[in-house]
């Protein structure tokens, strides 16, 4: 089993929502240590780790930058993506994050709106461009409205999706972006020749079963789909049961799990 997305590093509290300063990724992972005590304990051969993030302040999240590239050149099981950001406000810092892109172990290039920035921003043409050079995957973060929304994720696809590897986190983030892509626009993506991945950490209850079932129906997409826990902030157990429910029986299943990231990752 492969998990082509999670996390290392530890968040400061942060008063989400106006509420008390709060840690909600309770098994976040502070060394490099902890992360491969994780992988021998589920039996995670091969993963993909990224910055931890999710508080206003992308310094802590280009921190991190260093942590995951040393994590990967320390084991062979770990590849490592790079924190970078489209806003202006960023720009020296993703560009120092930039001089990592061809370090032994970076395979992607971490993109989230969450933190601002949106996919019309001029600063994502060095982004592009890096990834390019260095045959990297762009992985973004996409969730239901504003800049993360599938509707303006998807101009990425549309613009960059020929010459580089996109990696749609969480299939959509939910109940709209699933039915969007499920429905046709990724199948559409992939037939057009679109670099188009995802996985489907988060995603609700009945995707799985139906994303599996139009991959078998229309043929194509086996090789795009990848099993993610997203941890700390997904939950490995509770992915891996979902995904594995709705691949079971089918090709989809040992590609999911497995080929799919060797392919994509290794």
């Amino acid at each position: 089993m492969n998990d082509a997305h999670r996390h290392l590093g530890t968040l400061p509290a942060y008063p989400f929502y106006g509420g008390p300063p709060v840690n909600p990724d309770v098994t976040a992972r502070a060394t490099i240590d902890e992360l491969l005590a994780d992988l021998d304990r589920e039996g995670t051969e091969r993963a993909l780790i990224l910055p931890n993030y999710g508080v206003p302040d992308p310094d802590v999240a280009f921190r991190f930058n260093d942590l995951v590239v040393e994590a990967a050149q320390r084991d062979e099981r770990v590849r490592c993506g790079l924190w970078v950001s489209s806003r202006d406000a960023d720009a020296a810092r993703t560009a120092k994050a930039l001089t990592l892109a061809a370090e032994p172990g970076v395979r992607a290039l971490k993109l989230s709106f969450l933190l601002g920035g949106g996919p019309g921003d001029p600063g994502l043409e060095p982004i592009f461009a890096a990834a390019r050079a260095h045959d990297l995957v762009v992985h973004v973060h996409t969730s239901p409205g504003a800049a993360s929304d599938i509707d303006r994720v998807g101009d990425l696809v549309e613009r960059y999706g020929t010459d580089v590897k996109i990696h749609l986190v969480h299939f959509g983030g939910g109940m709209s972006g699933h039915i969007k892509l499920a429905g046709g626009r990724f199948f559409d993506w992939i037939a057009a020749g679109k670099q188009v991945y995802t996985d489907l950490s988060w995603a609700i209850g009945f995707t799985p079963r139906w994303l599996a079932a139009e991959i078998d129906r229309r043929g194509i997409g086996h090789d795009r789909v990848l099993f993610a826990s997203d941890e700390p902030w997904g939950d490995h157990a509770g992915e891996h049961a979902k995904l594995r429910a709705a691949a079971a029986g089918k090709e989809l299943s040992g590609l999911v799990f497995t080929t799919n990231f060797e392919a994509l990752y290794a």
